[in-house]
């Protein structure tokens, strides 16, 4: 589509500089490459001149089977190579080639859970989040929802090079964390965040399923990487409150921040959404306001479902500010807020607050953050198909003045590229539900740097949301039974330089002595089938990329049913080669504003449960039907009243 850029002119702040350092191994461990989540990959071959000339490899075979929502990672210094690692919402884990894109080893965990749900918009419901590696132990971790008498979430531990199951593992989440007598249930939890891993704990973030919808709570659950059986957990007292952003857990490699959503039936006291939460190693929140962060206008933002949490955390530092440590929130009432990471401050203002000049909502997704000679930037993808950028001022207090915004449609999170850590600074994102292309952006000015190539280049079925990773010259990209692979011209092989020892992450010391008794083992757990080799072909037929099914039709909008006083169910036609529905609810016939949290909402299936409206009220809603290559026009429009108690 045609780029519109807006341009601001502002003062030029500190110069930052970063020294990497040398490595013979290259690896992406986690979402957005480092646990800060600040979305950056320094890879010298990365010039604008070369990103401009960014081609699809072709030759990269790719093929997985499920549904993606999680970034790929890339893992060196194992017996089979450079490997890609994808997992989907099968249950499905894969050890791909790195260059061939050949299967090397692959996993199922067990059935997904496709019904018995109380709402949901993913379907199946497997493996969501993006997992992390421990490089030092060789060993991968996930959780994985899986289908049973009980549907449980459970924490995995796998040898990142063969894909069998580690001792002691998986962790049975329902059966070992609680928070101050609150048991966790599975049910009604749903885990989209990227885990993280800190000082030998693996940190796991929960939300609900869809809206708002069941008794679900924000939930960290931290699992000692070396004794499992150590499992802690924090939850919103309230329930609501879930961890809804990409990124999932952050950290500043001591302390994890996570940012909560809205929360029900408090009476008016704050009881953990519309948050930022510092949470000590375990994980153990303090409940000092230093360790926590709420706007002052936190109720009205509870009763609106205007979370804070629309995007996950991101931490930055500016140089020169006063404060200079910083954690930034992206809410869904379009207002970017920075807060003091070192003593959050309790329900007060923030450090720095601005409102985005895109004038839509943040929902979904994860943000990045990087420095060039100009200064210290952020930058976002929102709902209203525009990727925008903010620079930071070192001036006490920093404050937020507009960079750039760039019309880019899709629902993608960004993350950036640089030669050296300040030079050349491309932000990257992927229309994702949108125009399914790569597109790349000068960190500085949003010129139009790679413009999503040609027929070859583009992508299908990717999820809203998702996010690339970068390593040796490449992008990778996860899509619905693929992953993708670009390169640079004259690209190397992704061969490290050495078969070097793998650098350790920081390990704890294990606290207790280690058992080998597993605490749960699901029943649906298949057999490993993880012998490593490179010949071994996937079973799915692969989906030609080249051949894009039609846009779907527009969907049949039918009459609501369950009316009451606060809710009313939504229901519509299936439309065929549909994969999936967006939904907006008005009290507009014309739609000119929307019930918040119902404009455009992601949905599946053929009904969705409308909640949180008021008694004896007229609604209006309509859907579209989307699928890899494009979006329909509207459905027709229901009228809908509430009942008056």
């Amino acid at each position: 589509m045609k780029s519109s850029i807006r341009i601001f002119s502002f003062v030029a702040g500190t110069i930052w500089s970063v020294a990497p350092g040398i490595d013979a191994q290259v690896n992406v461990v986690q979402e957005h490459n480092n646990v800060s989540r600040d979305g950056l990959y320094i890879d010298a071959a990365f010039t604008p001149g070369a990103a401009a000339g960014l081609t699809r490899d072709v030759n990269f075979d790719g093929t997985i089977s499920g549904n993606v929502y999680a970034q790929p990672l890339y893992i060196e210094g194992g017996p089979s190579g450079p490997m890609i690692i994808a997992v989907t919402e099968s249950n499905n884990v894969y050890a791909l080639n790195a260059t061939t894109g050949a299967v090397i080893w692959q996993r199922n965990l067990g059935p997904p859970v496709t019904s018995g749900l109380p709402c949901g918009n993913i379907n199946p419901l497997g493996i969501t989040g993006t997992p992390v590696v421990d490089l030092a132990s060789r060993s991968l971790f996930l959780d994985a929802m899986i289908d049973g008498t009980t549907k449980k979430h459970f924490i995995y531990s796998l040898n990142v090079d063969t894909g069998a199951t580690k001792a002691g593992w998986p962790v049975d989440v329902n059966a070992t964390a609680s928070y101050n007598g609150i048991p966790f249930t599975s049910l009604v939890q749903n885990e989209r965040g990227a885990l993280a891993l800190v000082n030998g704990r693996v940190y796991v973030s929960y939300s609900g399923h869809a809206g708002d919808c069941g008794t679900y709570r924000g939930w960290v659950v931290g699992v000692d990487i070396n004794n499992p059986v150590n499992v802690m957990a924090w939850a919103t007292t309230a329930i609501g409150g879930g961890i809804w952003g990409h990124g999932g857990v952050a950290s500043d490699g001591t302390n994890m921040f996570v940012i909560t959503g809205n929360t029900f039936n408090t009476a008016g006291n704050w009881m953990g959404g519309e948050a930022v939460i510092r949470l000590q190693g375990g994980p153990i929140f303090s409940g000092q306001p230093t360790d926590y962060w709420a706007p002052t206008n936190w109720l009205s933002l509870d009763n609106t479902d205007t979370d804070v949490g629309g995007v996950s955390a991101t931490l930055i530092d500016v140089p020169g500010a006063t404060p200079s440590q910083l954690v930034l929130a992206l809410g869904k009432d379009r207002n970017a807020y920075l807060i003091n990471r070192n003593s959050l401050g309790g329900i007060t203002a923030p450090v720095a607050q601005a409102n985005m000049v895109s004038g839509a909502t943040n929902r979904g997704t994860s943000a990045i953050t990087y420095h060039t000679s100009q200064g210290t930037y952020f930058a976002f993808h929102d709902d209203g198909n525009a990727i925008s950028a903010y620079k930071i001022t070192a001036a006490n207090p920093p404050t937020i003045a507009f960079a750039w915004s760039v019309g880019q449609s899709g629902r993608g999170s960004p993350w950036v590229t640089s030669t050296d850590g300040t030079n050349n600074v491309i932000v990257w994102v992927a229309g994702v539900a949108g125009d399914q292309r790569l597109h790349g952006y000068n960190g500085d000015t949003g010129a139009v740097v790679y413009a999503g190539g040609g027929s070859n280049e583009l992508m299908s079925s990717t999820r809203q949301w998702n996010t690339g990773m970068v390593a040796r010259g490449r992008i990778y990209f996860g899509a619905d039974n693929k992953v993708y692979a670009f390169r640079l011209a004259g690209t190397p092989t992704p061969t490290p330089t050495a078969t070097a020892t793998a650098r350790p992450t920081a390990t704890a010391t294990a606290t207790s002595t280690a058992t080998a008794t597993a605490t749960s083992t699901p029943t649906a757990t298949a057999t490993a089938t993880s012998t490593p080799t490179a010949t071994v072909a996937p079973s799915p037929t692969p989906t030609p990329t080249n051949t894009p099914v039609p846009t779907p039709a527009a969907p049949q909008a039918l009459k609501a049913t369950n009316v009451t006083a606060n809710s009313f169910s939504a229901n519509w036609s299936s439309v065929s080669g549909a994969t999936g529905y967006q939904l907006d609810v008005s009290t507009s016939s014309t739609f000119v504003t929307y019930l918040p949290g119902y404009r455009s909402l992601d949905v599946s299936g053929t009904t969705q449960n409308v909640t949180g409206i008021a008694p004896n009220t007229t609604y209006y809603y309509r859907l579209r039907a989307y699928n890899g290559n494009g979006t329909s026009p509207n459905s027709n429009v229901i009228r809908v009243k509430t009942r008056p108690h």
